[in-house]
C-alpha cells in the first residue's frame, strides 16, 4: 500500500486568539541550535588551532573524502562548465540574468544632508571587503544558492568572494560539478572544497592550504562576512563565530505557508506543499484556509501526488511532522492574522483578489501572489532572492539582498562656524550626562583651558 499522509488540523474558527496565543498554537518545528553547540565547538577550535589540516581531517570524517586541497583549481571550474548539460546551463543563465536585474535595482547611493550652513552629514554605503558564501550539499545540489549568494554580493561591489561547498566522494573530493559550473558562470574564481561547521570556521580563521594544483602552498584568506543557508551544525558554527565575522542569519529548516480560499486549486496547493517538504524531513508546509472543503481536497491531492513523488519517505515525514498542517479560520481577515503571526519564509496567497490580500501581509520572507507564482519560481527564475528568514524571523529581518553586503557609514563634516553655533548645546548635554570631558573637547576649540 502506498504511503499516506493525514495533515494535522488546527481549528481556529469561532476563536479569537491573541498574537501570543497564535504563535504558540501554530505548527512549528523545533530546532535547538544550542543542543549541538557542544559538538560544534571542538570543530571550530580545531580549525582555529590547526587550520587546513584539521579541515581535511574533518572532511574525511564527515563527508567520507579527503580533498587533495581545499582550494579548487581553476581548471576544474572551467571543466565543470564545459561539461554542464546545456539545458541546465541555459536555466542557470536565465536565473542569473533575472536575479541580476532585480538586485541591480537595490544598489544604494550616498546621501548628503546639509544640516546647517557649513554642517554636512553624508551617509556612505561601503561594501564588505571579503565575503564567504556557503552552498550546502546533503540531500540536494544547490547551484541556485550559488546564484542567490553571489549576485547580490557582486551588485554591492564586494571585491573578494569565496564560495564554499562540501567535497563529494563521488567527484574525487571536489564540490558537485554543477556548483563549480555555476561559480564559473558567475565569474567566481575562488572555490573551497569544504563544508559543514568546518567551512564556517575555516572562512573565519583562514589558513594555508597544503598544496595547490602546482604543488605549492596557497593562502586561504579569512573573510569578513559569511552568508548562505546550511544545516543545524552550520548554523551553530555561525553562532559561535559571529563577532569575529558577520553573518546573514541563523537559517532553520525551510517552510511554506499558503493562505487560500475556495477559489484555489487544491492540486496546485498540494504540489507546492510537497515541493517544500522534499527539502528535508524537518521542512514545514502549512495551509491556512477558510474552506473546510478545500482542506479536504488538499488532503486528497497530497496523497495522490505523494504516491508518485521521488522523495516519498522524506516528504511523508515532513508533512506528518509537528511543523506541518492545515489551519482552519473563519475568514481571510483571520487568515491574515494567522500568517502574520507565523511569519513564513515563503508565503503564497492563493485567493480571490490576491494582490489586495497580499498587500495586507506584514510578516513573510517572500510573498508569492496568485496561482502563477509558486515558490518554485522564486527558488530559481523569478529574479527574487531565495535566501530568506525562517522560524518566524521574517517578523524582524529580511532576506539576502545587496543591502546585506553594504555598511552605512556617516561622514560628519562641520566648519568652525557651524560647530561654534552648537557648541553650547553640546556642552549642556555632556554635563547633563556627567561626561564633562565631552563638553571640554568642544569648548577648548573656542576658549582657553580653565584652571581647576
Amino acid at each position: 500500500m502506498s504511503a499516506r499522509v493525514q495533515l494535522a488540523r488546527i481549528d481556529l474558527r469561532g476563536a479569537a486568539p491573541s498574537r501570543a496565543q497564535l504563535r504558540g498554537a501554530l505548527p512549528r518545528g523545533g530546532v535547538d541550535v544550542d543542543a549541538v553547540t557542544h559538538q560544534v565547538q571542538p570543530v571550530v577550535d580545531a580549525i582555529r588551532t590547526r587550520g587546513v589540516e584539521a579541515a581535511l581531517e574533518l572532511s574525511e570524517k564527515f563527508d567520507g573524502v579527503r580533498p587533495a586541497s581545499i582550494r579548487v583549481p581553476r581548471a576544474e571550474l572551467t571543466k565543470a562548465l564545459a561539461e554542464l548539460d546545456p539545458k541546465v546551463r541555459e536555466a542557470l543563465e536565465t536565473a542569473i540574468e533575472r536575479t541580476r536585474i532585480v538586485h541591480a535595482a537595490q544598489r544604494r547611493t550616498d546621501s548628503v544632508t546639509e544640516v546647517v550652513p557649513g554642517g554636512v552629514v553624508t551617509e556612505r554605503w561601503i561594501p564588505v571587503d571579503r565575503v564567504g558564501l556557503y552552498v550546502p550539499g546533503g540531500n540536494a545540489v544547490y547551484p541556485s544558492s550559488v546564484v542567490m549568494n553571489v549576485v547580490p554580493a557582486q551588485a554591492a561591489g564586494v571585491g573578494s568572494l569565496v564560495v564554499c561547498s562540501p567535497p563529494q566522494a563521488d567527484f574525487g573530493g571536489l564540490p558537485h560539478p554543477t556548483i563549480l559550473a555555476a561559480a564559473e558562470l558567475l565569474g567566481v574564481e575562488e572555490v573551497w572544497a569544504v563544508g559543514g561547521a568546518q567551512a564556517v570556521a575555516l572562512l573565519t580563521y583562514g589558513g594555508t592550504d597544503t598544496t595547490d594544483v602546482d604543488g605549492r602552498g596557497v593562502g586561504l584568506t579569512p573573510v569578513d562576512m559569511i552568508t548562505g543557508p546550511g544545516n543545524i551544525y552550520v548554523t551553530a558554527a555561525k553562532r559561535l563565530c559571529r563577532g569575529l565575522v558577520g553573518i546573514d542569519a541563523e537559517a532553520g529548516p525551510t517552510e511554506i505557508a499558503i493562505l487560500a480560499d475556495d477559489t484555489a486549486d487544491p492540486v496546485h496547493l498540494a504540489a507546492d506543499m510537497i515541493s517544500q517538504a522534499e527539502h528535508d524531513v524537518m521542512a514545514a508546509s502549512v495551509l491556512v484556509t477558510d474552506s473546510a472543503a478545500l482542506a479536504d481536497a488538499v488532503d486528497e491531492a497530497v496523497n495522490v501526488q505523494l504516491a508518485v513523488t521521488k522523495h516519498q519517505e522524506r516528504v511523508q515525514e515532513a508533512l506528518s511532522g509537528q511543523q506541518s498542517g492545515i489551519v482552519l479560520v473563519d475568514d481571510l481577515a483571520q487568515g491574515l492574522q494567522v500568517v502574520n503571526a507565523y511569519g513564513a519564509e515563503h508565503l503564497e496567497i492563493q485567493t480571490a483578489d490576491a494582490n489586495n490580500v497580499a498587500a495586507q501581509v506584514t510578516s513573510a520572507g517572500a510573498i508569492f501572489v496568485g496561482a502563477w507564482a509558486p515558490v518554485s519560481l522564486g527558488d530559481y527564475c523569478a529574479g527574487s532572492n531565495h535566501v530568506l528568514p525562517t522560524a518566524g524571523a521574517s517578523r524582524f529581518s529580511s532576506g539576502l539582498s545587496v543591502q546585506t553586503f553594504l555598511r552605512g557609514v556617516h561622514v560628519v563634516d562641520y566648519s568652525e562656524q557651524a560647530l561654534r553655533e552648537v557648541h553650547g548645546q553640546v556642552i549642556a548635554l555632556a554635563n547633563a550626562e556627567d561626561l564633562p570631558a565631552h563638553g571640554e573637547a568642544v569648548r577648548l576649540r573656542f576658549e582657553p583651558l580653565l584652571p581647576n
